[in-house]
């Protein structure tokens, strides 16, 4: 698809990925309690727990060497021998949770994100989610999920996640091309991908996902076409084909190559839209942000029902009003609250030791917050806004962007409400922003920006 330029550089401003909303930045910080935090916590686990369960993520922070292009939590080490005790510690976190519920949790969604999961060793991976389990019932759909580097995901590790109930992994390809892969410092051969692939499903996983990045420096037309055809070729399930984030202020790895190495904003966008086209050629369907699925899988089919739901992990077919994140860095959503963890691994295992939860940084919702999050929710993961109970919310200047996008065509407006098009998907987030009350134009601190380019 041939997009404007003219939307290109009308759209092409700092935007959030809309996991949560308000975003992070929005939170406060020291001034909001534990016991706050652990009374929403309460409140939403007995109002779901028995009917839809909570979902757990689990943030495993090490990684052997800097990715260059991540802006992930991650702490670099060579030092296996700090599995064990980070290990003891999320148990300790999750303790505290449990005694906060006062019944056990049912379990319907559990992910292990990184850093590198895959760091730790099989065993300790093992450890780690029976510790988990045995405080806890799984529910009958339960499903377990974690990120593997195909470097270092082996036999031995996929096996082991499978006997502990992971049926769905997702790998950090981003791309194929050499030149890239050093200046990222991610040197992956397409062997190591695929044998990663062919023993998942030897074993019996039942989805994989695939993490592609475009804007990379030194990514070419050529070489997004020959990664993304290598990629179809093993087939997996899902595909997540995202913009790379290019945020040096916050992640310094990022200094490792300049501005003047990546696409600008029109080529930028054309490696998209060549991968997008590749992609849709070989069956499978654009269902969101970036993120595409085959019609088997339940992800797709979710997608299809108008299920589909977004969290901090992104998309997922699996909804449930609490998710606890455990680990340094990770965020939890209570519904009615949102709340992230204390960024450093150190401060981070002795506030748990000491018996202090985490937490550092938290918002609690307001009403409005509560019907913003639902509009953003529906649009981004529905393509759709329905006006019924938004009425109130419709201001004029939101009425006057709507009206701008549905002339340009990125929605057709109607009576009841708006859809995305086919072309407005390419601008998902940016139609988000217009029901973003919170944001507006705000920048950070010393003139930049919060959040990375929308394209």
């Amino acid at each position: 698809m041939n997009i404007p330029e003219s939307l290109i550089n009308k759209y092409n401003v700092p935007v959030p990925r809309y996991t949560s909303y308000p975003t992070v930045p929005f939170w406060e910080e020291g001034k909001f309690s534990t016991s706050s935090w652990l009374s929403y916590v309460k409140q939403t686990f007995d109002e779901t727990n028995a009917t839809e369960g909570i979902t757990l993520y689990i943030h495993l922070p090490f990684c052997e060497s800097l990715c260059t292009y991540c802006a992930c939590n991650t702490r670099i080490t060579k030092n296996h021998s700090v599995e064990e005790n980070y290990i003891n510690i999320l148990l300790k976190e999750w303790e505290m949770y449990c005694n906060t519920f006062e019944k056990k949790p049912v379990i319907r969604d559990l992910h292990l994100g990184g850093g590198t999961p895959t760091f730790f060793s099989p065993e300790n991976l093992s450890k780690l989610l029976n510790g988990i389990y045995s405080k806890s019932i799984l529910h009958p759909q339960f499903l377990c999920s974690f990120e593997g580097h195909p470097n270092n995901t082996t036999f031995e590790h996929l096996e082991a996640l499978y006997n502990a109930g992971a049926r769905r992994v997702s790998y950090g390809v981003q791309d194929l091309n050499l030149k890239v892969q050093q200046t990222i410092n991610r040197v992956q051969p397409f062997e190591n991908v695929k044998l990663a692939t062919d023993n998942a499903r030897r074993i019996g996983f039942e989805s994989i996902n695939f993490d592609l990045i475009y804007g990379l420096p030194f990514q070419t037309e050529e070489s997004v076409i020959e990664t993304i055809d290598a990629v179809i070729s093993l087939k997996p399930e899902r595909i997540a084909f995202y913009s790379y984030a290019h945020v040096p202020w916050k992640r310094p790895g990022q200094r490792a190559y300049t501005e003047a190495d990546l696409p600008n904003n029109d080529f930028k966008r054309k490696l998209y839209e060549v991968g997008k086209d590749r992609l849709l050629e070989h069956g499978y369907t654009d269902i969101g942000m970036d993120h595409f699925a085959l019609p088997a899988d339940l992800l797709y089919k979710a997608y299809q029902n108008k299920s589909m739901h977004r969290n901090f992990m992104g998309y997922t077919h699996v909804r449930t009003d609490l998710l606890i994140g455990l680990g340094a860095s990770a965020v939890s959503d209570a519904k009615y609250a949102y709340a992230q963890n204390t960024k450093k691994v150190e401060d981070y295992c002795d506030m748990i030791n000491d018996g202090d939860m985490a937490v550092i940084k938290g918002h609690v919702l307001t009403k409005e917050d509560l019907k913003v999050r639902k509009q953003i929710l529906e649009i981004s993961c529905n393509g759709e806004l329905l006006w019924n109970d938004y009425v109130d919310t419709l201001d004029l200047n939101i009425l006057i962007q709507l009206n701008a996008m549905h002339a340009e065509g990125l929605i057709k407006l109607y009576q009841g409400g708006f859809r995305v098009t086919e072309l407005g998907m390419a601008f998902l987030r940016n139609i988000c922003l217009v029901f973003d009350r919170r944001l507006s134009n705000h920048q950070g601190s010393e003139g930049k920006p919060m959040f990375s380019q929308a394209i």
